[in-house]
């Protein structure tokens, strides 16, 4: 079994992504997964397009995609993603689309395949907060979790796929009072829980197929 899982790079004049130090610091074998680590850019349509050209590489059972979540204090993993991109800011190539479609040809949305609910009641037992969010926003993290259920429901591959937002690590709010946290060990066992989880939801359905 292989599980691919995806960190963006910092952007917005951040040093660091939360994403990115949490995927450098996951084991490489969860359950009896392998885990396929890739750093993608901060970038609208660049991004989707290096997941889908590792997806035909490597034709991975499951695709988590992690990114940051500035003012979040849980684990956010994500419900739906929409086709919409609208972006506040730049994206890292200067890019700003407003109120554009992601795929003129696209679904009007895709909910994630991985089991949500079950991820989210997993972290929480192992104390660390943890929600269900039923937005993606609309800018980088969207859009790629948007790109990728698309690829997958275009081509009808037996994939599985989601996203889970973390929140800005200690060190990014050294200088931001009261902005809410979370330490990067919490964040890389949320994670590693959630590819736990997803890793013995593949067995138990390959057992029966």
């Amino acid at each position: 079994m292989k599980i691919l899982v995806t960190a963006f790079e910092p952007f917005e004049k951040e040093k660091i992504n939360p994403s990115y130090e949490v995927l450098k610091n996951l084991k490489d074998q969860i359950v009896n997964a392998e885990i396929i680590k890739m750093q993608v850019p901060t970038v609208f349509y660049s991004s989707t397009k290096k997941v889908i050209e590792k997806i035909q590489e490597i034709s991975p059972d499951a695709v988590l995609s992690i990114g940051q979540a500035a003012k979040k204090s849980s684990i956010n993993v994500e419900r739906v993603a929409i086709n919409i991109d609208d972006a506040r800011i730049p994206d890292n190539a200067g890019q700003q689309p407003v109120d554009t479609p992601i795929d003129l040809d696209g679904m009007p949305a895709y909910f994630a395949t991985i089991p949500i609910k079950h991820i989210v009641e997993e972290i929480k037992k192992e104390k660390i907060p943890a929600v269900i969010s039923n937005t993606a926003g609309t800018y980088v993290c969207n859009h790629l979790m948007y790109g990728i259920l698309n690829h997958i429901h275009k081509n009808n591959l037996p994939i599985k796929a989601g996203f889970i937002h973390v929140p800005y690590s200690s060190e990014q709010v050294l200088d931001r009072p009261d902005t809410p946290f979370m330490s990067l060990e919490d964040m890389t066992r949320a994670i590693e829980i959630a590819l736990r989880v997803i890793a013995n939801e593949i067995s138990v359905s390959n057992q029966w197929n």
